[in-house]
């Protein structure tokens, strides 16, 4: 008999099969291990980690604005598996705390919404990070940089969300602020190799726009 956890994976892949903005099925399988792993070392309720993870994306704001405001992806699925509502509305809150919102952003209330934010916000940086940064800014029809366009930084989330900005900005207004936003000292321990790389990719591409290497 199928457990939870298998069904979830079912269904995210049914969902997100023909997803190319970087919020495909991969993402959500790579935070759910990687949220997995963080919660073994933080001590937290791996089972609900690992729902909150596995469906953190499946009423996401910009995926499914119809089912965004109540979660009525996420709670059909959990009361088809006779999820108590105590532990609905615990998997809900992590789904609502997880997003970056600039200046907005929430701390999560519970050990394992930081796991679940910590591994979301870890599969936006790093060399995914960068491959995924570009894939949703082509998907949403970005340019890749333009010289005269400075980022803008400490948006709230309004301003955010409204903001469209250049796939190298992106960098700026989100990606490098995301190391000291971590929760968790698993988190922040993996995020220093992964804004380093990021940092280096991002001299490449400039010396190579100015014809420097």
């Amino acid at each position: 008999m199928k457990t939870i956890i298998e069904d979830a994976i079912a269904y995210i892949k049914q969902i997100f099969e023909n997803d190319y903005s970087g919020h495909d099925v991969f993402h959500t399988l790579r935070v759910y291990k990687t949220a997995s792993n963080i919660a073994c070392k933080e001590k937290a309720d791996i089972l609900i980690v690992q729902l909150a993870s596995l469906l953190h994306d499946v009423d996401d704001k910009k995926l499914s604005p119809l089912t965004y405001e109540h979660k009525d992806r996420t709670i059909k699925f959990l009361k088809s598996h006779k999820v108590d509502e105590t532990t609905i509305n615990r998997i809900c809150t992590i789904i609502d705390e997880v997003s970056f919102a600039g200046t907005d952003t929430i701390i999560p209330s519970s050990i394992e919404g930081k796991c679940v934010q910590d591994a979301d916000r870890l599969d936006a940086i790093g060399a995914i990070g960068i491959a995924r940064a570009f894939a949703y800014g082509g998907s949403h029809n970005r340019a890749i940089y333009i010289p005269n366009v400075p980022p803008k930084k400490d948006m709230n989330k309004k301003e955010y969300s409204k903001h469209k900005s250049t796939t190298i900005n992106h960098f700026y207004e989100k990606l490098f602020l995301l190391k000291n936003m971590m929760n968790t000292q698993t988190a922040k321990e993996i995020a220093e190799h992964r804004e380093s790389y990021m940092k280096s990719y991002l001299d490449e591409f400039m010396a190579e726009w100015n014809g420097e290497s």
